[in-house]
């Protein structure tokens, strides 16, 4: 790669039909944040800005041949993923990981639920996940609700740390889902780093926030940043992009990933 070229990053994600979540995000916050998206579609969904009303896994061998053939000819410096839709899919993810991506960095939001409240990964899927993908990756983005399901009981700390002993050495969760004045995501590291940052609540709800905010993180990281400063940048990054957000459809807010890159077509 010429030092004048973008990073790249392969994003693995479902197709969101309204723009807000997915794949489409992830290519507007890695394009945002100075990094080149290939991407490889994982499953089909029938959505809108209120809801996933309908969820169509691809057959995992259709998505790992479209993960293999940007590994075979691009130098991807970060891999992050997101939706998968079945646990068989994300085995095979993790069988592809082991062949070809040995020392990529994982970013892995663990989607489990829509913004509206459809579920999006089965007890499979779950089980899939914390047996196969957390084991590869080496950032995992949870919200609050994802971190108790996956992490099992007990406090957040707690919880972080059990999916810590799955193998990822870092991750970050989320505090969206808190009742606060301010957004605490906090950090857990490995040897006890780790830290803790805070943000004002906007006064809506956005759809692709956490599609934004992990894929701001892998461009980060692709780009050379130390963990830290890469989540502490794509954090101040995401809440520019809900701040700036608006409301299009009749459901959440869509964040405003281009942050006064549009250009006025007219």
């Amino acid at each position: 790669m010429s030092p004048s070229q973008p990073p790249i990053v392969l994003a693995i994600a479902g197709h969101d039909p309204s723009g807000g979540a997915g794949i489409q995000a992830d290519i507007e916050a890695l394009g945002a944040n100075g990094a080149l998206a290939a991407t490889a579609v994982s499953c089909l969904t029938i959505q809108d800005t209120r809801d996933v009303h309908r969820l169509s896994p691809l057959d995992p061998e259709l998505v790992v041949a479209q993960a293999e053939t940007v590994l075979r000819d691009l130098p991807v410096t970060v891999i992050k993923i997101g939706l998968l839709g079945s646990a068989p899919l994300a085995v095979a993810l993790a069988g592809l990981l082991d062949r070809l991506a040995a020392g990529i960095p994982v970013v892995l939001d663990p989607i489990l639920r829509a913004g509206g409240g459809s579920p999006l990964a089965d007890a499979d899927l779950r089980a899939a996940l914390l047996e196969a993908l957390i084991p590869r990756a080496t950032l995992l983005t949870p919200n609050l609700p994802e971190t108790r399901a996956l992490g099992g009981a007990g406090t957040i700390e707690a919880c972080a740390r059990a999916l810590q002993g799955r193998g990822v050495p870092w991750v970050l969760v989320t505090g969206t889902h808190e009742e606060s004045a301010l957004v605490t995501n906090r950090l857990f590291g490995p040897d006890a780093r780790g830290g803790a940052w805070s943000w004002a609540r906007l006064p809506h709800s956005y759809h692709g926030s956490g599609c934004t905010l992990a894929s701001a993180a892998a461009a980060l990281l692709a780009r050379g940043l130390a963990m830290e400063q890469a989540l502490a940048r794509a954090q101040d990054y995401t809440w520019h992009a809900l701040a700036a957000g608006y409301r299009p459809g009749r459901g959440q807010h869509l964040p405003e990933r281009m942050l006064g890159l549009r250009r006025d077509a007219g």
